[in-house]
């Protein structure tokens, strides 16, 4: 028992030891880190019950485990997703000295054909806003229920205007309400900072919903975050916001299944791009490190210079 007690210690110590390192060397965000955790501690324990640890794993050992989540179901992604945490945790065992071999460095990750991200048309993102302020000024809803409305109507006008990651949007400070630039200043993954724009209707909707705010709920309102609520975090939590948008959706007759904050991110970018905005400038606002990761929006890029050849090319219709 007391063998297996310091195995489990020496374990956890190993995955805490990573996990100082990106939070420290890679500035990961909390909640990069964690997902992190998750997918270690997944591991270790598919390892514990072959009574294996990182250290001794192979790389059959580690096949063995890839092959058990395709049993538990997981999806492709997910699947690649807990094998790069593991490369790179075997990477880090490596350069630390605590094993001579990378056994994760020849494996291979499921495949799969990346998606087109899930996109909303001009005119359901149009509706899904005229909804979300349907009967705001009906001085006769309970005022509860009118500021939820409000919140949700302040939330979706800022995500479509800024392309914000949903735990940037829910986590913003109230200093971004008072700001008379078109632009405020966002920290987004692992502490980098950049500018996203402040439209004038998202500037309105924010200005009704702090204004009944500061009425009815004064002590949240003196607080620090621009959308408080009654959560661990003290602000709207991503799930709470997630749910009201679906909410907000289905009165909007568009299939749940089709919206999410992250949806209307990508609507944000594809419809930049499809009415001409460079690539590298909605790399900058969606705070992408890599301009790779916006390609997946090049299908928007590719019917747009099909189109131009088609439209402007002397011989476009021959």
């Amino acid at each position: 028992m007391a063998a297996a007690k310091q195995r489990s210690a020496k374990r956890s110590g190993l995955i805490d030891g990573f996990l100082d390192m990106i939070a420290a060397e890679r500035g990961a965000a909390k909640n990069t880190i964690e997902a992190y955790a998750r997918d270690l501690a997944d591991y270790v324990a598919a390892l514990d019950g072959a009574r294996k640890t990182p250290v001794d794993a192979t790389t059959d050992d580690i096949r063995a485990y890839l092959l058990s989540l395709e049993a538990r179901g997981l999806k492709p992604t997910s699947s690649g997703r807990k094998l790069s945490s593991l490369r790179q945790f075997h990477r880090f065992l490596v350069a630390e000295g605590r094993r001579a071999d990378d056994p994760a460095a020849i494996l291979e990750g499921p495949r799969r054909g990346r998606g087109l991200p899930k996109i909303l048309s001009v005119a359901e993102v149009d509706r899904l806003l005229s909804v979300s302020k349907e009967g705001l000024e009906d001085a006769a809803r309970p005022p509860a229920e009118r500021l939820r409305a409000l919140r949700t109507a302040a939330l979706l006008e800022l995500l479509y205007a800024t392309g914000l990651r949903v735990s940037e949007l829910v986590a913003l400070p109230k200093s971004a309400a008072r700001t008379k630039e078109p632009l405020i200043n966002i920290r987004g993954k692992g502490g980098r900072e950049r500018l996203a724009p402040m439209s004038e209707p998202a500037r309105r909707a924010i200005r009704a919903y702090r204004e009944l705010l500061e009425k009815s709920c004064a002590g949240a309102a003196a607080g620090p975050w621009l959308f408080p609520a009654d959560s661990a975090s003290g602000h709207i939590t991503r799930q709470a916001f997630a749910r009201d948008l679906k909410i907000c959706a289905a009165a909007a007759g568009i299939g749940s299944a089709r919206v999410s904050p992250h949806v209307l991110r990508h609507a944000f970018a594809s419809h930049l791009l499809q009415n001409g905005a460079d690539l590298r400038v909605v790399q900058e606002l969606l705070g992408h490190v890599d301009i790779s990761t916006t390609q997946i929006y090049t299908h928007v890029l590719d019917e747009r210079m099909k189109a131009m050849v088609r439209d402007l090319h002397p011989l476009g219709d021959e």
